[in-house]
């Protein structure tokens, strides 16, 4: 049974060795965290070795060197684990469409897929928080004085994050709505107009 509250949930985010999985490109590290009721209850971090060498440009963004992933266990290895991390429960990253395309290819690879939806942080940050400068995961941390340790392109650590962001969100929501926010309420501000955030969350409160 998967958990309906926006409070338990997995954040995950990926370090992969490009931007497309249909050109070729792979998963390099994973990290997430598991929410229940707004506490990290658990956390999976690993690198995983796509079998080729990583560009000296991927190196320098993410940290992550070829001599790190050379010693890394494969990806087949390291999905099948995360697999079964992910099992029942809704799942948030930050430009979800991203982490979404990696890990539904990675998955396939293996045969194993997954049974929770899909929500984007980055969606919903531009409908709750419409006057903030940019809404990258770093300078959404400093619009909302989120607590951080400057650390960004690592896995984990932009996961623990991201998990912070999105909390602070559901809280705003339940600030509006006085009642206790849903996985589906949230899905549906990063669907919904900008321009009627306003009105969604009225409702939301009179129903």
């Amino acid at each position: 049974m998967i958990p309906t509250s926006a409070k338990s949930i997995i954040v995950l985010d990926f370090e992969t060795t490009g931007l497309s999985p249909n050109q070729g490109d792979r998963a390099i590290e994973i990290g997430a965290v598991k929410l229940q009721h707004g506490k990290v209850i658990d956390s999976f971090q690993q690198l995983m070795n796509p079998g080729f060498r990583v560009s000296s440009f991927i190196e320098g963004y993410t940290g992550i060197t070829n001599n790190m992933l050379k010693q890394a266990p494969s990806n087949q290895q390291v999905m099948n684990e995360f697999s079964d991390f992910i099992q029942n429960s809704h799942l948030v990253a930050h430009n979800a469409s991203f982490d979404q395309r990696f890990l539904d290819a990675e998955l396939e690879l293996i045969n194993r897929s997954y049974n929770g939806q899909f929500v984007c942080s980055l969606l919903v940050a531009r409908r709750l928080f419409q006057d903030a400068p940019s809404h990258k995961l770093g300078e959404l941390v400093k619009h909302r004085h989120i607590d951080n340790d400057g650390v960004f392109h690592r896995a984990l650590a932009d996961a623990e994050v991201t998990a912070k962001l999105w909390l602070s969100m559901v809280e705003d929501v339940e600030q509006h709505t006085h009642s206790d926010v849903t996985f589906a309420l949230m899905k549906t501000i990063s669907q919904t107009k900008k321009s009627a955030i306003g009105t969604l969350l009225r409702a939301t409160k009179q129903s």
